[in-house]
Order: structure tokens, then C-alpha cells, then sequence
């Protein structure tokens, strides 16, 4: 049988020098009693996997929005797919596979409804701005609460992984870093994956530089992804990819922005305007009412003003969860 003390011991036998060990974690804000079989970093990861904000991802749009078909992606599935590259390089290069596993699991968990429209609109209407990233911190350290415990009480390296996912901070290790960029070559695949599923681009419209660099299939493209990045990250203090593949990369990402992300086929305007209206008039009410919110947010408001709890109700909604209570208020 296998310990805690017995898989901590084994890490320093087989991990690089540039890993984080669980044992050298810097701890938890609140203390707590280890655990008999599993190191902090797994215990994280289960804490993540088992909480209501990480099943809630299963029901909030990636791209797009209420699509026909079941093929799709959501933000769960694609969470999984980042968390799936991110393993893959963690391994390869001798980093710790549990707290990057943790970190891809839980970078999301703050995430709006509608996708990056749900973010976006409640980024402008709400008094302070909104980013998902700090969100998701939120989510780990308050929101997540048991009658014996606020929040998930992550180790630092967990939530500075998930805090520095997005933004121009890079996280303060390799691990964090590769939840970064798994991000990044995860959803710029599987988001082309989708847009050629619905039609909105075909295969001719991809530009042609970047295909020659990664390749002209979905595998082949993640493969030559995630070669480039252990290739390049093997022995530095640093994630990243050699120089051409990291301009291909942004040119892949310039390109989806463009045809994708901002295109009128997948963010119709009427889709794009129920999203405001939605969004907007949820927000706007329970500011009004918060009296009406569910007791797990009326609760925050001993400690944080109206508009801050009414930003982490509306934020915790599912698609269809928020429209449903659309149509029950305003209707």
C-alpha cells in the first residue's frame, strides 16, 4: 500500500528538479490535517472535480451559443481537453502532473453563461469590471463553501495556477505555466474543430502559414503543439514555444477571432442581444431584489455589497438556468 508519505517521497525520485513538490507546498490559508493517502495537490483536484461550480460547467456555452447538435463543445468538455494537453507536456517534461491537473481543472470554474458574450456584457455593466480568472479564484476561495469550510481552502500553487491562467501574469510555476498555454492550444483546436462541424469555415478558409507549421489535421496540429512547447520548455525556467510556432500560433488565433469568435454565423444578432438582454435585466433585478437571490448568496451579503453578490449569482448561472429565470421574472 501506497501513503501519502510514500508518493511524496517517490516524487523526488521521479520528477525534475524544477517541479513542485506537494511536499514543499506552500500550504493552505486555513490549516488542515493531511491526508492519509493522497498528496495536497490530488486532494485539490478532487476537492475541484467534486464541487456544484465544476459540475455547472457541463451547461455553459464554449463558442457557441445554443448550437444544433450534440457534438459541440461546452466549457466542461473543453476544461477535460485542456486539462488532457496540459498532463501530456507536465509529464513529458518531468513537471507535477497532479497540481497541473488541478490547476487545468479548476481555471474555468468562474466562467459566465453565454461564454465570452456573458463575460464581456457583465464586464461592462457591473462596477469594477468582471474577468473570469480572478472569478475562478473567487469561486475556489468563497464561493465554494461547506458548513464546515469557506471555500475549497486550495494550496497557493492551485490558486495561483488558476488565477494567472489568462492575463498578462505569467504563474509562479512551470506548472501553472503549462495550464496557460495548454489553454490556448486546447481551445484554438477544438474551437477550429466546431467551426468546421457547423460550416461556418471550411477547411480552405484556414490560412495557409500557420497549417504548413502545425499541420493540416486536428491531431497533427495538437501534436506539433505540444512537441514545440516541451521541445523549447525542456530544462528552461519558462513555457512557451519556439519562436516560429509561437507566431504561427498567434496567427491562428488572429484568424479565429476574425472568422470565428466575432463572426455574425456564430454570434447572431439576435442570439447576441437575447444574451444582453438576459445578462442585463438578471443582473439589474436581483440588484433591485436581492432579497430574492437563494439563501447560499443572500448569505454573502453579510460580508459583501449587493452588486458583488449579485455578480457572483448571475455569473454562477448555466445557459439554461439563466434564461429559464429570465422567463419566470420578466415574463
Amino acid at each position: 500500500m501506497l501513503y501519502r508519505e510514500d508518493l511524496e517521497k517517490r516524487e523526488y525520485d521521479i520528477l525534475s528538479e524544477k517541479a513542485v513538490k506537494a511536499a514543499e507546498s506552500k500550504g493552505r490559508a486555513v490549516f488542515e490535517e493531511k491526508c492519509r493517502y493522497r498528496t495536497d495537490f490530488q486532494r485539490d483536484r478532487d476537492r475541484i472535480i467534486h464541487s456544484k461550480s465544476f459540475r455547472r460547467l457541463m451547461h455553459k456555452t464554449q463558442v457557441f451559443l445554443a448550437p444544433e447538435g450534440d457534438h459541440y463543445r461546452t466549457r466542461l468538455t473543453h476544461t477535460l481537453e485542456v486539462t488532457q494537453v496540459a498532463r501530456t507536456i507536465a509529464r513529458t517534461l518531468g513537471l507535477n502532473e497532479d497540481l497541473t491537473e488541478a490547476i487545468a481543472l479548476g481555471h474555468d470554474l468562474g466562467h459566465t453563461p453565454f461564454g465570452h458574450s456573458g463575460e464581456y456584457i457583465l464586464d461592462r455593466i457591473h462596477p469594477g469590471g468582471f474577468r473570469h480568472n480572478e472569478q475562478s479564484l473567487r469561486v475556489a476561495d468563497y464561493l465554494e463553501s461547506t458548513p464546515s469550510r469557506t471555500g475549497m481552502n486550495l494550496t497557493y500553487e492551485v490558486r495561483d495556477g488558476i488565477l494567472n491562467h489568462s492575463g498578462k501574469l505569467p504563474a509562479s510555476t512551470l506548472e501553472g505555466q503549462i495550464v496557460k498555454i495548454s489553454d490556448r492550444i486546447a481551445y484554438i483546436n477544438h474551437d477550429i474543430d466546431d467551426a468546421l462541424r457547423s460550416g461556418v469555415i471550411t477547411q480552405d478558409d484556414l490560412p495557409e502559414g500557420p497549417l504548413k507549421v502545425f499541420g493540416y489535421g486536428h491531431r497533427e496540429r495538437i501534436d506539433s503543439m505540444v512537441t514545440s512547447v516541451v521541445t523549447y520548455s525542456d530544462g528552461r525556467d519558462e513555457i512557451s514555444m519556439d519562436d516560429e510556432h509561437k507566431e504561427a500560433l498567434l496567427e491562428l488565433r488572429s484568424f479565429m477571432f476574425e472568422n470565428v469568435y466575432h463572426s455574425p454565423r456564430v454570434k447572431k444578432e439576435e442570439d447576441l442581444a437575447k444574451v444582453e438582454t438576459v445578462i442585463t435585466s438578471l443582473y439589474e433585478y436581483y440588484n433591485l431584489h436581492p432579497e430574492e437571490m437563494p439563501e447560499d448568496y443572500t448569505r454573502l451579503l453579510e460580508k459583501d455589497p449587493v452588486p458583488v453578490a449579485v455578480k457572483d449569482y448571475v455569473a454562477g448561472m448555466t445557459d439554461r438556468y439563466a434564461i429559464n429565470l429570465y422567463e419566470k421574472i420578466f415574463h
